[in-house]
Parts: structure tokens; C-alpha cells; sequence
């Protein structure tokens, strides 16, 4: 038993009439009445009564006609499952993003697929630095990676999705918490509250840049293990923070103020948001969540006015 066998049955079935349905499949009447004596015998019992005047289903030729159904809805089934995938439409893509200031993209992100791609599912995990979430990549344990990195490996694509910039959190009862933009120069005396040295960690390596750069060492007085703690941190006047205006758009606690960092101050490298994936990953699914990603990219100063 074949396709061609139970697609040519169906079209008998249905029509009662070996011409008629002949006609519906395009093929010569002959072959067709061939093909179900074919399937007669392998099933060794007769599917149809037939004479010159009409056609009528056996008890056994109606016994056959859901199961035949059933299968060839499956075939459609699977066939639209494949060209599904095949063009993006279905499959699991995996993100890992790093970051507070990831969540609100990535929770764009994710209304976005689900209105435009539905059949497409993200797995998402969050990490708390960026150099894990790119190792993952690496590993093969995600298929893409939002983060901030300085170097990105020679097997690893990459592209700016939101770009950003550093600013200073300081409590609003600094001195110079009215101020419209500061240099580190003018608070090389302060304490300054820091993120964990993690390894590729880019905002405490920033404040070593930058401090180097105006010619003295920060004071770091706390290690904090996230931003949300070093900003509570710097809400309870125990020092500045070096953080990122994408932080500073989400943050609403009227005890800390942002304030961008004066232009004057030596390039210590970008802290824009990059997407990374593999550079041999074609997968059409990973592919449309690139593009639904590229969508919503924010290609604006995020620099705290």
C-alpha cells in the first residue's frame, strides 16, 4: 500500500465513479482502475462493487476510508511541518542575555515572535555578566547571545542592537547631582560602588579606563553583586556607580540621579548591546528571530539628558 494507492482510492470513494475521478487526479481511466486492483489484492478483499451502470464501497472499501484520511492528512501535516521550518516559521531558539538593561528589548523580543513568528519558541536564561552568556554560545548550549563584549571571536557574528552609553549614578544629595554632564576628574576624590571584576565584565573595567585616563585610582568601597544592589548602594550615599544609560531610562528611585559622562573624557571603547550568534548556524528559525530582532533595534542615543 502506497500514496498513490490510497490518494487514487479516496478519489473513487468519494466520487463513485472511476471516469469522474480519473478526471480529478489527471490520469487516463485505465491506470487508475489498475492501481485499486493493485490495492485489492494486497489487501486481499475487494474495496469496490462495480459494474457498467455503478460503483458502490464494500464494507471493507468503507472500513478504509477514514484511515486513508487520517494519512494523508498526515503527509500534509509533515509536509507543511518541513516547509514551515524550512522558511523560519517553526522551531526553538535559545537566548541568553546579560544585563538588566537587556530585559526590556528582550521583552519586546519576545512579543514580537510570538505575534509574527507563533511557531517559534525562545528559550530564555538570563546571566548575570555577558563572558558567560558568550561561552554558552560557544558551547553550542544557546544559538544567541545579547551582551556587551569587547572582543568578539573570529567563529562568532555579531551586530549592534541597541546603543548605549555610560553615565554616573550618584545620590541626589551630591554636590554636583544638578550637574548636566560631569568628568571622573571632578569626583576623583568619591567612593565609587562596582560590579564584580568578572572576566570581559565591561563597566568596572570602564572605571579603571576611564580613572586611569584622569589620572588617578578609584576609590571602589563596594563590590556589589548586581546593578539593582549597586544602585540601592548608591540610594544609601555609599558611593557612585558607573552604569549605563539604558539602566538609568528604568530606574525610578528619586535618591539617585544620572548624569552622562562629560564628552571630554578619553574613549575607553563602546558599551553598545550586541546580538551574537555562530558564524555556521543557518537555521531559518534563528534566522527570523534575527530579523524580528533587527526590527526593533534602537539605533538612538540612549545618553540621559
Amino acid at each position: 500500500m502506497d500514496i498513490d494507492q490510497l490518494r487514487s482510492f479516496l478519489a473513487v470513494a468519494e466520487e463513485l465513479h472511476f471516469g469522474r475521478a480519473a478526471e480529478r487526479l489527471h490520469v487516463a481511466q485505465p491506470p487508475l482502475s489498475r492501481t485499486i486492483k493493485q490495492l485489492e489484492r494486497e489487501l486481499g478483499t475487494r474495496l469496490f462493487d462495480r459494474n457498467t451502470r455503478s460503483v458502490r464501497l464494500t464494507s471493507s472499501g468503507h472500513a478504509l476510508v477514514d484511515p486513508a484520511k487520517d494519512v494523508l492528512e498526515a503527509l500534509r501535516r509533515a509536509r507543511t511541518a518541513v516547509e514551515s521550518a524550512d522558511h523560519g516559521e517553526v522551531g526553538t531558539v535559545r537566548i541568553a542575555f546579560a544585563g538588566v538593561s537587556t530585559h526590556p528589548l528582550i521583552a519586546r523580543l519576545a512579543r514580537a515572535v510570538r505575534s509574527q513568528r507563533p511557531g517559534i519558541v525562545l528559550e530564555m536564561s538570563s546571566q548575570n555578566f555577558a563572558q558567560p552568556a558568550m561561552k554558552r554560545l560557544l558551547a553550542g548550549e544557546t544559538d544567541i547571545a545579547l551582551g556587551r563584549w569587547d572582543v568578539i571571536p573570529a567563529d562568532v557574528e555579531a551586530r549592534i542592537v541597541m546603543r548605549d552609553a555610560l553615565v554616573l549614578a550618584v545620590p541626589d544629595t551630591h554636590a554636583l547631582a544638578s550637574a548636566h554632564r560631569l568628568s571622573l576628574s571632578q569626583i576623583s576624590s568619591d567612593a565609587f560602588v562596582t560590579l564584580p571584576p568578572h572576566e570581559g565584565s565591561v563597566l568596572p573595567d570602564r572605571l579603571r579606563r576611564l580613572a586611569r585616563a584622569s589620572g588617578f585610582v578609584a576609590d571602589v568601597v563596594q563590590v556589589a553583586p548586581d546593578t539593582q544592589t549597586a544602585l540601592a548602594l548608591v540610594s544609601a550615599q555609599v558611593g557612585n556607580h558607573l552604569t549605563l544609560a539604558s539602566v538609568a531610562r528604568n530606574v525610578t528611585d528619586p535618591h539617585v540621579v544620572f548624569i552622562p559622562l562629560d564628552e571630554s573624557v578619553p574613549a575607553a571603547g563602546d558599551v553598545h548591546l550586541r546580538a551574537a550568534w555562530r558564524r555556521d548556524d543557518d537555521a531559518p528559525a534563528l534566522r527570523a528571530v534575527l530579523h524580528e530582532l533587527s526590527v526593533l533595534e534602537d539605533t538612538a542615543s540612549l545618553a540621559v539628558e
